[in-house]
């Protein structure tokens, strides 16, 4: 029962966070959407930012696990980073809560959810060093910082993918696989 509780509190929290943001969510609120009183949240969650971060803990689990189910053993260094990439940003643009809490942090620059954002930022690029201090220990990839490579190659990415869309028609996945080999893998200089 106590467990149930708390499921229904994190759900109706998500539920209000995606619907209002964060700042304009309120303890009442989520207790009258979990239909239990404000005490009972109480009893799991000290305040709302403790809530928030439970909720953002549970956002990287699942984008971990979207990570992973993209990797697959058989394909190169570039392809898994790839399809990682992608699958973790249609994840985060599809997502309604990360949806509205980008939304939030770009009109209001909410402090928490700044904070929340960050560490959805860090989880990608943790994942994406692991993937590549293993290619440079397979030889798939040339010795390398690996965090530094792993902040590049989601900037790149999320420019190619988002800051892109906002003046120019979208491009498809084809086209950004083709970007990422010509500038990253491949280089612009022609070697002679």
């Amino acid at each position: 029962m106590r467990m149930d509780r708390k499921q229904s509190i994190l759900e109706a929290a998500i539920k209000s966070f995606s619907l209002f943001g964060y700042k304009a969510t309120t303890m009442d609120q989520i207790a009258k959407l979990a239909n239990v009183g404000k005490g009972t949240i109480y009893t799991f969650y000290a305040n709302k930012e403790e809530l928030f971060s439970e909720i953002i803990a549970g956002i990287l689990h699942e984008m971990r696990s979207v990570a992973d189910s993209s990797y697959n053993p058989e394909l190169s260094f570039f392809e898994n980073a790839h399809q990682a990439l992608t699958s973790l940003l249609e994840y985060r643009n599809k997502h309604q809560l990360t949806v509205k809490l980008l939304q939030e942090k770009n009109e209001l620059g909410t402090r928490v959810v700044d904070q929340g954002l960050s560490r959805v930022e860090q989880m990608i690029i943790n994942y994406i060093k692991e993937r590549i201090e293993a290619a440079i220990k397979k030889g798939e990839i040339k010795n390398c910082d690996p965090e530094v490579t792993a902040f590049i190659l989601l900037k790149l990415y999320v420019a190619l993918v988002v800051d892109w869309e906002k003046n120019h028609p979208p491009l498809s996945k084809d086209d950004i696989a083709n970007l990422f080999q010509l500038y990253f893998m491949n280089g612009l200089s022609v070697k002679g």
